[in-house]
C-alpha cells in the first residue's frame, strides 16, 4: 500500500500497486484540517482501505504537529469514535 500526501489537490490518497483505491479530502485553514470526504473506489470496498488512509493521515498530522482535525466527514467521525486513543487532535477537545 502506498500513502500520498497531494497538498495541491488537498487530498490524501492510498493505492495498491498502481491503482487508487481510496481518498480522503480535506480543506486545511492553517490551524485546523477539516476532512470533508472519505472515498474508496467500488470495486475496492470493504477491506478497511478508507480506515487506513484516515489512520495514516491523522498519523502524518500528529507527527507535523500544529493543527487540529474536524472531523466533517460521516466516516471519519466514525472512525475517531472507533479510536478513542487518537481523539486528542480533534479541534473540540480541550486540554484539562
Amino acid at each position: 500500500m502506498r500513502f500520498t500526501h497531494e497538498p495541491d489537490a488537498s487530498r490524501y490518497t492510498l493505492h495498491r500497486g498502481d491503482d487508487l483505491v481510496s481518498v480522503l479530502d480535506y480543506r486545511d485553514d492553517g490551524s485546523t484540517v477539516a476532512m470533508t470526504r472519505a472515498y474508496t473506489v467500488p470495486t475496492f470496498r470493504g477491506h478497511g482501505y478508507a480506515g487506513e488512509l484516515v489512520d495514516r493521515a491523522v498519523a502524518e498530522l500528529e507527527r507535523t504537529g500544529g493543527r487540529r482535525v474536524i472531523p466533517v466527514c460521516w466516516y471519519v467521525a466514525d472512525w475517531f469514535t472507533a479510536n478513542p486513543g487518537r481523539g486528542e487532535i480533534l479541534a473540540d477537545r480541550r486540554s484539562a
